[in-house]
């Protein structure tokens, strides 16, 4: 394509282009989601997002004949280089038709802006962080996005390594199905023993006490995953922005601690997959506000967003009765599916506990990375 030309992002007029272009670009893609407009125009609202305090965005719109044709946004995070000790900044919100030379020039753009702040590397996608959306589908194209997840054409995989990004990570997402989990004797009895050897004792969340159980999972969350690849703590701001986002989301039961001798030693969180609901919504809460209660009690799956052990308690099978325990809470709730993600494609400890529960891995993800 010729004459593609680049514009920065910098008016009200522009960051509603920026959101809206997806609903052009997968029009007649039946596993697309719309997001709700309301809830992108906040993530790039820096009075409202508190990712803001501690990084920062440029969007950029690529076009071609007074035509938008691509999109795509530049991102530091200073958390993650402070924590991991790198000069890393990264891409996200990546939208682009199928045609190398936009591509390439949208990345481009990522680069120069990246080489601009000092970095000297660029990792995604992430939207905007590994504690959002993150990654690129690369395998499990045949359905749609689970909650939370992300989604996008076959043909970004060629967009992206055409222009050199490499893979720098894998991330699995496991499918689990209601009766192969509870019938699984082995995972049965795993999760007995460990709850006799141990006295774990599991609870749901306290909704009348969220704020103090909110701070429960904020310590979970932040000494669990810590080792972990690309992890970036979350600041008590942004657990606060994402918890008041999500409350209306949540089914209580399907919030778990593990306690063992009144010690908080583990934490999961499980969200019913609204994406079924938004689907409906198209990108508008009103008017279609009215069919929310009927699309509700038609969702099929539950996604399992994080089950964290603290490091003193892991690899004694906690994780196994957590993720028991929860899988028993989903079927109760009513749901047929669960969806593990996502899972580092080295975690060990959570392999082998998805491999427990005979779930099979069903989508891939992938983030990648180009020096510069």
């Amino acid at each position: 394509m010729q004459n593609v030309q680049i514009i920065k992002v910098e008016t009200k007029k522009d960051l509603s282009k920026f959101i809206k272009f997806p609903w052009r670009l997968y029009k007649n893609d039946s596993y697309w989601v719309p997001p709700l407009i309301i809830d992108q125009k906040k993530i790039f609202n820096k009075k409202i997002n508190p990712f803001f305090r501690h990084g920062d965005i440029q969007l950029f719109l690529a076009y071609s004949e007074n035509n938008i044709v691509g999109r795509i946004a530049a991102i530091s995070n200073d958390l993650h280089n402070k924590v991991h000790n790198d000069r890393i900044g990264f891409f996200g919100f990546f939208e682009s038709i199928n045609d190398q030379s936009v591509a390439n020039v949208l990345f481009e753009n990522v680069e120069n802006w990246c080489k601009d702040k000092g970095f000297n590397e660029m990792h995604g996608p992430a939207n905007p962080s590994s504690n959002e959306e993150y990654g690129l589908l690369v395998d499990g194209f045949n359905d749609s996005p689970r909650i939370m997840m992300t989604y996008n054409p076959k043909y970004y995989i060629d967009l992206y390594e055409n222009y050199g990004l490499i893979k720098a990570k894998d991330l699995y997402a496991f499918k689990l199905i209601d009766n192969q989990v509870i019938t699984s004797e082995k995972m049965k009895r795993g999760a007995e023993l460990v709850k006799r050897k141990y006295g774990i004792k599991i609870r749901p969340i306290n909704m009348k006490n969220f704020n103090k159980d909110l701070e429960n999972f904020k310590y979970i969350y932040n000494k669990a995953w810590q080792p972990n690849w690309g992890f970036v703590p979350m600041t008590n701001e942004e657990i606060d922005y994402i918890a008041k986002s999500l409350k209306s989301f949540i089914n209580p039961d399907l919030i778990i601690y593990g306690y063992i001798n009144d010690e908080l030693v583990s934490a999961a969180l499980v969200l019913p997959d609204y994406n079924y609901v938004l689907k409906g919504m198209n990108g508008r809460i009103f008017p279609n506000l009215i069919k929310l209660p009927f699309l509700k009690k038609k969702i099929e799956w539950a996604r399992i967003i994080t089950l964290g052990v603290i490091p003193e308690y892991q690899k004694r099978g906690i994780d196994t009765l957590m993720y028991y325990e929860l899988y028993k809470r989903i079927v109760n709730a009513g749901y047929h599916f669960g969806e593990a993600s996502w899972i580092l494609e080295d975690n060990i400890m959570m392999l082998r506990g998805a491999e427990l529960l005979n779930a099979e891995i069903y989508k891939t993800y992938r983030i990648y990375s180009k020096k510069i």
